[in-house]
């Protein structure tokens, strides 16, 4: 922290991200009481699938603006002109440049309505829905009230866990019989990852007082970057980049870091974001029972694989199930180029 801190005062510049963000199309609308950020670039392909994609915690819209490119515009990333997208991203309530709510009720429910009037209002009839982290829990309750014009979402952390596992995990027990290697292995990263994240449980029942990360930039930033755990997912790849000068294909850098802390720092977002882990009382990783078409993408370095047996059960109308090769909890940030054609391959089928 001592390094990456005396690194942040003397050589960073956050005008770089600046402008990153100014030479993009960015607008605010007000919803139920909130006003909310979100990029919005239209592809110059007249039949483009509009697309709404949600970051999650401790990210940002810094996390997916590399992926504009490849989506809008896939021609020139070597891809087909009929896989382009319109591409919409918003500032989730209480997160970057969108408001903070002043009143309890803002959780992943409020956000998926809130994410079909913002399409709405934009005078998309027809749209897709992509989340991960935070945002894979607004997709998957977007799913569930199936807003009309939502074709389809698609996942990158999946809620397939079924409710035997689930109760297993929840009280700590041994992993029900009859499990597959697949599925054992599945049930043992999730015990893992729930022995892990007390830096949740905290926001989930006590975030207003943390309000020290609110006085302290250090403070803050060790918060958003203390996740990593023995080299594993989600953070691995964050903890990994900060001594990381260069960039190279699907590895942050230091600077990516910061960037996305200084955003956190700058619009004092780092207390009123944790609320929403206060907001959300539903069960994290079990399935919750959608039916529209859904389209789901593992990667290597997520909490856990998602079998593809749960995944099925999970959700019936699967429409695309895929085991990426590079990428993990970050995925859309650490490998655009792969993330990119997931989605491409993903939502092909609701065209």
């Amino acid at each position: 922290m001592q390094n990456l801190a005396r690194y942040w005062a003397t050589g960073y510049d956050w005008r770089k991200a600046e402008a990153k963000l100014n030479a993009l199309p960015q607008f605010v609308t007000t919803i139920d009481g909130v006003d909310i950020h979100f990029i919005h670039v239209r592809s110059k392909n007249p039949n483009a699938l509009p697309l709404i994609i949600n970051h999650g915690w401790p990210g940002s819209v810094l996390e997916q603006i590399k992926l504009i490119g490849p989506l809008t515009d896939p021609v020139a990333y070597g891809g087909k002109a009929e896989d382009a997208f319109d591409v919409v991203i918003p500032s989730m309530p209480g997160y970057g440049f969108s408001g903070k709510p002043t009143t309890t009720g803002w959780g992943p429910e409020h956000m998926a309505r809130a994410w079909a009037e913002l399409m709405h209002r934009l005078g998309y009839r027809h749209y897709v829905a992509q989340g991960g982290d935070w945002g894979a829990f607004v997709v998957d309750q977007m799913g569930l009230q199936a807003p009309p014009g939502l074709l389809g979402i698609h996942t990158n952390m999946p809620a397939t866990v079924p409710a035997d596992v689930d109760r297993a995990l929840q009280i700590g027990a041994p992993a029900p019989a009859g499990l597959s290697a697949e599925e054992k292995r599945a049930y043992e990263q999730l015990a893992h990852t729930f022995n892990v994240v007390n830096y949740a449980r905290i926001m989930g029942s006590r975030p207003q007082t943390l309000y020290g990360i609110a006085d302290s930039p250090v403070g803050l930033a060790a918060w958003l970057l203390d996740h990593n755990d023995a080299d594993a997912q989600p953070a691995a790849a964050v903890a990994s980049a900060l001594d990381r000068t260069k960039s190279k294909a699907g590895e942050l850098t230091r600077d990516e870091i910061l960037d996305n802390i200084t955003l956190y720092w700058l619009t004092n977002t780092g207390v009123s974001a944790s609320r929403l882990y206060w907001e959300y009382k539903g069960g994290f990783f079990n399935a919750k029972g959608v039916k529209i078409p859904v389209a789901v993408s593992v990667f290597p370095g997520e909490q856990y694989q998602a079998p593809r047996s749960w995944t099925e059960k999970a959700y019936p109308n699967l429409i695309y199930y895929h085991q990426a090769e590079k990428g993990g909890h970050f995925a859309a940030w650490e490998q655009p180029t792969i993330f990119a054609q997931e989605l491409r391959a993903a939502f092909r089928p609701l065209r």
